[in-house]
C-alpha cells in the first residue's frame, strides 16, 4: 500500500521516484576474516608444504590435489582437521565488523572452503550466509576428493547478483578472489599479500577492518 501510495503522488506530481539500488557485499572467508585453515593445519602438523594457499597458487585445482596427496601420505583425515579448527577463532576485530556491514548491506561470503570446514566458524561469526564448495570423506573419514558448487563460483555469483540488479561490493585477499572483485561494481583487497597487490594494483589494498567498512559503506552510497 506505501509503495502504491507512493506512486500515485509521484504521478500527480509529475515527479519521477527515484529508487536507490538494492546492494550486496560479497566477501572471502580465510585471510579476511577468519585465519588460513590450511596454514594452521601445517602449523600443528609441522608439514610446511600445507602452508600453500591461493595467495600462492592461483590454479585451485592444482592446490587442492597437492593437499589431498599430502593428507593420503600421511594418513591425515577429516577428523585431524576438524581438531585443529576447532581452535579458531575469528581475526581480531572481524565479528564487530561483519555485525555492523550486515546493518548496512546484504552480505555474502563467497568463499572457496569446504562445508565442513566452515560451519564451526560460522557459528562465532552468527552464521552469515556464506556459499562454498563440499569435501567428500569417506567412511573412514578420509578425504578422497572436493566437489565444486561451481566452477569460478566467485565471478558467477557477482554477475548473478548484478543480474538481479543488485550493486555489489566485494573483498578478499587471493589470487581466487581477484575475478570476483572485477565483477562487482567496486572490490577491495583485504589482508592481501605483495604479489597480489603488485600484479592486481586496479584494487585498493587495506588492512584494516575501520578502513574497509569505510570504503565499502562509501562505494555501497554510490548506488
Amino acid at each position: 500500500m506505501w509503495c502504491c501510495d507512493v506512486n500515485n503522488t509521484a504521478e500527480m506530481a509529475n515527479e519521477p521516484v527515484q529508487i536507490p539500488q538494492q546492494t550486496i557485499v560479497t566477501l572471502d572467508l580465510e585471510g579476511v576474516l577468519v585465519p588460513e585453515i590450511w596454514i594452521a593445519f601445517a602449523e600443528r602438523t609441522g608439514i610446511d608444504a600445507l602452508r600453500r594457499t591461493t595467495r600462492d597458487e592461483p590454479d585451485y585445482d592444482v592446490l587442492m590435489r597437492g593437499r589431498l596427496e599430502i593428507l593420503r601420505k600421511h594418513d591425515l583425515k577429516m577428523a585431524d582437521i576438524a581438531a585443529v579448527i576447532d581452535t579458531l577463532e575469528p581475526l581480531a576485530g572481524a565479528k564487530a565488523f561483519l555485525d555492523e556491514l550486515r546493518l548496512r548491506s546484504q552480505v555474502i561470503i563467497l568463499s572457496d572452503t569446504f562445508e565442513q570446514f566452515a560451519q564451526p566458524l560460522m557459528r562465532q561469526l552468527a552464521f552469515p550466509t556464506i556459499m562454498c564448495h563440499r569435501l567428500i570423506v569417506d567412511a573412514n573419514g578420509v578425504l578422497v576428493d572436493y566437489q565444486l558448487r561451481q566452477p569460478d563460483q566467485k565471478r558467477r555469483a557477482v554477475e548473478a547478483f548484478r543480474s538481479l540488479n543488485y550493486r555489489v561490493v566485494a573483498a578478499g585477499d587471493s589470487y581466487n578472489d581477484t575475478a570476483m572483485l572485477s565483477a562487482a561494481h567496486c572490490g577491495f583487497l583485504f589482508h592481501a599479500p605483495d604479489n597480489v597487490r603488485a600484479e592486481y594494483p586496479q584494487f585498493r589494498a587495506l588492512d584494516d577492518f575501520d578502513a574497509l567498512l569505510q570504503s565499502i559503506t562509501t562505494a555501497l552510497a554510490a548506488a
